[in-house]
Protein backbone atom coordinates (compact mmCIF):
# COMPACT_ATOMS: atom_id res chain seq x y z
CA UNK A 1 0.00 0.00 0.00
CA UNK A 2 1.79 3.40 -1.29
CA UNK A 3 0.39 4.69 1.96
CA UNK A 4 1.99 2.28 4.14
CA UNK A 5 4.11 3.30 6.79
CA UNK A 6 6.46 0.04 6.09
CA UNK A 7 7.52 2.54 3.87
CA UNK A 8 9.45 4.33 5.95
CA UNK A 9 11.36 1.80 7.23
CA UNK A 10 13.97 -0.40 6.98
CA UNK A 11 14.07 -4.10 9.01
CA UNK A 12 17.47 -5.69 9.49
CA UNK A 13 18.22 -8.95 11.40
CA UNK A 14 21.45 -10.63 12.65
CA UNK A 15 22.88 -9.84 16.34
CA UNK A 16 26.15 -7.74 15.29
CA UNK A 17 23.96 -5.43 12.71
CA UNK A 18 21.03 -5.23 15.17
CA UNK A 19 23.26 -4.21 18.29
CA UNK A 20 25.58 -1.69 15.79
CA UNK A 21 22.12 0.11 15.01
CA UNK A 22 21.34 0.58 18.59
CA UNK A 23 24.98 1.93 19.49
CA UNK A 24 24.58 4.42 16.68
CA UNK A 25 23.04 7.64 17.75
CA UNK A 26 22.55 8.79 14.15
CA UNK A 27 20.03 5.52 13.68
CA UNK A 28 16.57 5.55 14.57
CA UNK A 29 15.81 2.54 15.79
CA UNK A 30 11.77 2.33 16.01
CA UNK A 31 11.51 -1.43 17.72
CA UNK A 32 13.49 -4.68 18.24
CA UNK A 33 12.36 -7.98 18.46
CA UNK A 34 14.31 -10.74 20.18
CA UNK A 35 13.75 -14.91 20.43
CA UNK A 36 11.98 -15.81 23.03
CA UNK A 37 14.88 -18.19 25.03
CA UNK A 38 17.69 -16.04 23.89
CA UNK A 39 19.65 -15.67 26.91
CA UNK A 40 23.83 -15.02 25.29
CA UNK A 41 25.95 -12.24 26.26
CA UNK A 42 24.94 -10.73 22.51
CA UNK A 43 20.90 -11.43 23.46
CA UNK A 44 22.10 -8.95 27.16
CA UNK A 45 23.56 -6.35 25.69
CA UNK A 46 21.04 -5.88 22.75
CA UNK A 47 18.28 -5.57 25.67
CA UNK A 48 20.72 -3.58 27.59
CA UNK A 49 21.54 -1.28 24.40
CA UNK A 50 17.96 -0.66 23.69
CA UNK A 51 17.23 -0.05 26.87
CA UNK A 52 19.73 2.66 27.31
CA UNK A 53 18.05 3.80 24.06
CA UNK A 54 14.69 3.99 25.16
CA UNK A 55 13.80 1.43 22.24
CA UNK A 56 10.91 -0.65 22.48
CA UNK A 57 11.81 -4.31 22.57
CA UNK A 58 9.88 -7.36 22.25
CA UNK A 59 10.12 -10.50 22.66
CA UNK A 60 8.45 -13.43 20.58
CA UNK A 61 8.92 -17.18 19.25
CA UNK A 62 11.59 -17.74 17.01
CA UNK A 63 9.52 -18.75 14.24
CA UNK A 64 7.90 -15.66 14.06
CA UNK A 65 11.30 -13.77 13.72
CA UNK A 66 12.49 -15.39 10.76
CA UNK A 67 8.69 -15.03 9.03
CA UNK A 68 9.89 -11.11 9.49
CA UNK A 69 13.34 -11.37 8.42
CA UNK A 70 12.85 -13.87 5.77
CA UNK A 71 16.35 -15.06 6.39
CA UNK A 72 16.20 -17.93 9.32
CA UNK A 73 19.71 -19.10 8.24
CA UNK A 74 21.00 -15.49 9.06
CA UNK A 75 18.83 -13.64 11.29
CA UNK A 76 20.11 -15.49 14.85
CA UNK A 77 16.86 -14.30 16.64
CA UNK A 78 16.53 -10.75 16.22
CA UNK A 79 15.22 -8.19 13.81
CA UNK A 80 15.05 -4.02 13.77
CA UNK A 81 13.00 -1.66 12.31
CA UNK A 82 14.89 1.50 11.57
CA UNK A 83 14.03 4.66 10.12
CA UNK A 84 14.77 5.43 7.12
CA UNK A 85 14.04 9.28 6.21
CA UNK A 86 14.09 9.46 2.63
CA UNK A 87 12.62 6.29 1.90
CA UNK A 88 9.36 6.49 0.29
CA UNK A 89 7.70 4.90 -2.70
CA UNK A 90 7.41 6.04 -6.30
CA UNK A 91 3.69 7.25 -6.26
CA UNK A 92 4.79 9.53 -3.63
CA UNK A 93 7.80 11.03 -4.87
CA UNK A 94 6.19 12.02 -8.12
CA UNK A 95 3.40 13.23 -6.42
CA UNK A 96 5.33 15.45 -4.61
CA UNK A 97 7.22 16.98 -7.55
CA UNK A 98 6.07 20.45 -8.19
CA UNK A 99 5.72 22.00 -11.49
CA UNK A 100 8.83 24.38 -11.55
CA UNK A 101 11.13 21.83 -9.48
CA UNK A 102 14.75 21.65 -10.17
CA UNK A 103 15.75 19.02 -12.72
CA UNK A 104 15.50 15.34 -11.15
CA UNK A 105 17.81 12.81 -12.09
CA UNK A 106 16.83 8.89 -10.55
CA UNK A 107 18.75 5.75 -10.80
CA UNK A 108 16.28 2.50 -11.50
CA UNK A 109 18.07 -0.50 -10.92
CA UNK A 110 15.93 -3.38 -12.95
CA UNK A 111 16.85 -7.02 -11.58
CA UNK A 112 20.26 -6.28 -9.93
CA UNK A 113 20.66 -9.16 -7.54
CA UNK A 114 23.66 -8.81 -5.87
CA UNK A 115 23.47 -6.93 -2.69
CA UNK A 116 27.21 -5.22 -2.37
CA UNK A 117 25.73 -3.88 -6.21
CA UNK A 118 23.10 -2.06 -5.01
CA UNK A 119 24.61 -0.80 -1.65
CA UNK A 120 27.52 0.31 -3.92
CA UNK A 121 24.70 2.17 -6.25
CA UNK A 122 23.23 3.58 -3.12
CA UNK A 123 26.30 5.09 -1.95
CA UNK A 124 27.52 6.51 -5.37
CA UNK A 125 24.03 7.79 -6.43
CA UNK A 126 24.04 9.49 -2.58
CA UNK A 127 27.72 11.04 -3.27
CA UNK A 128 27.08 12.40 -6.70
CA UNK A 129 23.93 13.90 -5.61
CA UNK A 130 21.17 12.43 -7.41
CA UNK A 131 17.64 12.63 -6.38
CA UNK A 132 17.18 8.64 -5.76
CA UNK A 133 17.07 5.36 -6.94
CA UNK A 134 14.63 3.36 -7.44
CA UNK A 135 14.67 -0.12 -5.55
CA UNK A 136 11.82 -2.47 -6.69
CA UNK A 137 10.32 -5.04 -4.58
CA UNK A 138 10.47 -7.71 -7.17
CA UNK A 139 13.91 -8.75 -8.58
CA UNK A 140 16.35 -6.51 -6.18
CA UNK A 141 17.12 -7.70 -2.72
CA UNK A 142 15.28 -6.06 0.10
CA UNK A 143 17.15 -2.99 2.09
CA UNK A 144 19.29 -5.73 4.40
CA UNK A 145 22.44 -6.22 6.26
CA UNK A 146 24.23 -6.90 3.22
CA UNK A 147 23.19 -4.23 1.28
CA UNK A 148 24.03 -1.83 4.06
CA UNK A 149 27.33 -2.95 4.35
CA UNK A 150 28.39 -2.76 1.00
CA UNK A 151 26.88 1.06 1.08
CA UNK A 152 28.94 1.54 4.18
CA UNK A 153 25.78 2.49 6.12
CA UNK A 154 24.29 4.90 3.66
CA UNK A 155 21.49 2.87 2.62
CA UNK A 156 19.73 4.10 5.88
CA UNK A 157 19.81 7.94 4.73
CA UNK A 158 19.72 7.38 0.86
CA UNK A 159 17.19 8.26 -1.33
CA UNK A 160 15.21 5.00 -2.17
CA UNK A 161 12.19 4.81 -4.44
CA UNK A 162 10.17 1.61 -3.98
CA UNK A 163 7.57 0.24 -6.12
CA UNK A 164 6.02 -3.39 -6.88
CA UNK A 165 8.12 -4.18 -10.11
CA UNK A 166 10.21 -2.18 -12.26
CA UNK A 167 7.23 -1.60 -15.11
CA UNK A 168 5.60 -0.09 -12.18
CA UNK A 169 7.91 2.42 -11.03
CA UNK A 170 8.57 3.25 -14.87
CA UNK A 171 4.96 3.84 -15.39
CA UNK A 172 4.95 6.41 -12.79
CA UNK A 173 7.92 8.12 -13.84
CA UNK A 174 7.03 8.52 -17.13
CA UNK A 175 3.51 9.77 -16.25
CA UNK A 176 5.41 12.41 -13.87
CA UNK A 177 7.09 13.84 -17.19
CA UNK A 178 10.12 11.90 -17.06
CA UNK A 179 11.93 10.55 -19.81
CA UNK A 180 13.07 7.00 -19.06
CA UNK A 181 16.96 6.65 -20.53
CA UNK A 182 18.26 3.09 -20.76
CA UNK A 183 21.95 2.16 -20.45
CA UNK A 184 23.02 -0.41 -23.14
CA UNK A 185 26.34 -1.82 -24.99
CA UNK A 186 24.25 -0.39 -28.68
CA UNK A 187 27.14 0.65 -30.43
CA UNK A 188 24.63 3.09 -32.22
CA UNK A 189 23.67 4.82 -29.19
CA UNK A 190 25.22 8.05 -27.99
CA UNK A 191 27.27 7.97 -24.64
CA UNK A 192 26.51 9.15 -21.31
CA UNK A 193 28.46 12.29 -22.33
CA UNK A 194 27.07 12.99 -25.65
CA UNK A 195 23.19 12.46 -24.81
CA UNK A 196 21.23 15.25 -23.75
CA UNK A 197 18.96 15.11 -20.41
CA UNK A 198 15.75 17.20 -19.80
CA UNK A 199 14.66 18.55 -16.81
CA UNK A 200 13.32 15.02 -15.02
CA UNK A 201 15.77 11.80 -16.25
CA UNK A 202 15.41 8.48 -15.03
CA UNK A 203 17.96 5.81 -16.01
CA UNK A 204 17.25 1.78 -16.11
CA UNK A 205 20.39 0.19 -14.85
CA UNK A 206 20.09 -3.93 -16.00
CA UNK A 207 20.99 -6.85 -14.31
CA UNK A 208 24.70 -8.79 -13.77
CA UNK A 209 23.48 -11.40 -15.67
CA UNK A 210 20.57 -10.53 -18.39
CA UNK A 211 20.64 -6.70 -18.71
CA UNK A 212 17.83 -4.22 -18.85
CA UNK A 213 14.64 -6.53 -18.86
CA UNK A 214 12.08 -6.87 -21.54
CA UNK A 215 9.57 -5.25 -19.12
CA UNK A 216 11.51 -2.48 -18.75
CA UNK A 217 12.79 -2.25 -22.18
CA UNK A 218 9.10 -1.35 -23.69
CA UNK A 219 9.27 1.59 -21.45
CA UNK A 220 12.69 3.29 -22.58
CA UNK A 221 12.41 6.70 -24.41
CA UNK A 222 16.13 6.58 -25.57
CA UNK A 223 19.53 4.71 -25.32
CA UNK A 224 22.61 5.63 -24.21
CA UNK A 225 26.16 3.66 -23.44
CA UNK A 226 29.06 4.37 -22.16
CA UNK A 227 32.12 4.14 -24.54
CA UNK A 228 34.23 1.28 -24.07
CA UNK A 229 37.91 0.73 -25.13
CA UNK A 230 40.42 -2.15 -25.28
CA UNK A 231 38.03 -4.75 -26.20
CA UNK A 232 36.34 -4.37 -22.75
CA UNK A 233 32.63 -4.93 -23.63
CA UNK A 234 30.68 -3.78 -20.52
CA UNK A 235 31.45 -2.48 -16.55
CA UNK A 236 29.59 -4.44 -13.42
CA UNK A 237 26.50 -2.40 -13.04
CA UNK A 238 27.73 -0.69 -9.77
CA UNK A 239 30.91 0.43 -12.10
CA UNK A 240 28.15 1.88 -14.92
CA UNK A 241 26.10 3.70 -12.64
CA UNK A 242 29.06 5.53 -10.81
CA UNK A 243 30.66 6.78 -14.48
CA UNK A 244 26.83 7.57 -15.10
CA UNK A 245 25.89 9.62 -11.95
CA UNK A 246 28.97 11.43 -11.52
CA UNK A 247 28.42 12.42 -15.72
CA UNK A 248 25.60 13.90 -14.55
CA UNK A 249 26.87 15.44 -11.33
CA UNK A 250 28.82 17.19 -13.51
CA UNK A 251 26.34 18.25 -15.49
CA UNK A 252 24.33 19.79 -12.82
CA UNK A 253 27.53 21.86 -11.27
Amino acid sequence: MEGSPRHRFITIYGRKPVLEALRDPGIEVDKVLLATGAREQSARDIVQAAQERGVRLERMAPEKITRISRNGRHDQGVVADVRAPAMRTVAAYADALAHDAPPQRVLVLDGVTNPANVGMILRTATAAGLDGTVLPHQGVPDVGPLVIKASAGIAYRASILRAATVADALGLLQDAGFTLFGLAADPAAPTIFEADYPDRAAFVLGGETHGISDAAARWVHEWIRIPMAGGVESLNVASAATALAFELARRRG
